[in-house]
């Protein structure tokens, strides 16, 4: 069990003078996604298991229904078929609704006898923009996590992050987190909205001094969503913020992560930038639905292959 974020006073003194060398980022960038391309066949099944367990399945369209986010919750509690035995039961993170949603998804979880072992998940505080006031976007929280909610992903208000009005984005996120009362708080950045790589790390930095559980990348409606020079900044400002504090934060890449390989360089990232600690759902979500689909197609033709070689070498 991961300890929780108790955040710390704002001090602004983190997030001055910020050495960040963006060539240097790029150059990481192509070293992960090269180690990413040379994992092995064999291994890169137990790569992909592991991150259908730490997919949030995610619907957000305004033709939501009980219908299409109850076939959701089941494939979240039930994704790949495998052909072997599995120990454990193997699920994804968590299934992420609007707040209007989150009682459909309870009501699934306890009709498959499954409430605890998928997290519900639900974005909040006037998403995807942000630009709602203050107090409509606390009580939103509040009405999601009444209905059910146990993580709630909020987004920050980028007006404030534009303007380098930190203090008040850091008490606005303080705010947020009390209003998830025990649930966890995923804060979204809307990274392709901040431009500014230092800003990122700046958002970065005072997210998790309000006590953030995870930061989050994108919303998936920004016309720029994860990128890999993004989350390196990021798990660079969780890194620099574990040592400082002891707290571990967690990171979620969201929007566009469509293919395996996609889904393979992320958590290749996690590995080299924050260590095999933060290789598991406590600490990793990947913000997508589609990638399933494309993460079960390559299990099954890995595994063919394996049992191909393995047939033609006796």
């Amino acid at each position: 069990m991961v300890e929780e974020n108790l955040g710390r006073p704002f001090d602004a003194c983190f997030i001055k003078d910020i050495s960040l060398n963006e060539p240097a980022v790029n150059a990481r960038v192509r070293d992960i996604v090269q180690r990413a391309n040379n994992i092995t066949r064999c291994n890169r099944v137990a790569w992909l298991i592991k991150a259908v367990t730490c997919i949030d399945l995610t619907t957000l369209g305004g033709d939501d229904t009980f219908a299409n986010v109850e076939r959701l919750t089941k494939k979240a509690v039930k994704p790949i078929v495998l052909p072997f035995e599995w120990e454990g039961s193997l699920s994804t993170a968590a299934v992420c609704v609007y707040p209007a949603r989150v009682a459909d998804v309870v009501q699934t979880l306890k009709n498959l006898d499954a409430l605890g072992k998928v997290n519900v998940a639900s974005v909040a505080t006037g998403f995807p923009s942000g630009q709602y006031l203050l107090q409509t976007r606390l009580d939103e929280i509040s009405l999601a996590v009444s209905s059910g909610a146990t993580e709630i992903d909020i987004v920050i208000n980028r007006t404030l992050a534009l303007t380098h009005q930190w203090e008040k984005l850091y008490d606005e996120i303080k705010l947020m987190k009390q209003a998830c009362g025990t649930a966890k708080m995923k804060t979204i950045l809307a990274t392709g909205e901040l431009f500014d790589l230092k800003d990122v790390y700046r958002a970065s930095i005072i997210a998790a001094m309000a006590g953030s559980d995870f930061i989050k990348t994108s919303t998936g409606k920004e016309t720029v969503n994860a990128t890999l020079p993004v989350g390196i900044v990021m798990c660079r400002a969780i890194r620099d913020y574990h040592q400082s504090t002891g707290y571990k934060v967690g990171f979620k890449p969201a929007g566009g992560i469509k293919t395996w390989g996609e889904a393979l360089q992320w958590l290749v990232l996690i590995k080299e930038e924050l260590g095999n600690e933060w290789l598991n759902n406590s600490l990793f979500r990947i913000g997508a639905s589609s990638v399933l689909g494309d993460i079960s197609s390559e299990i099954k033709r890995s595994l063919e292959e394996l049992k191909k070689t393995s047939d033609n070498s006796e």
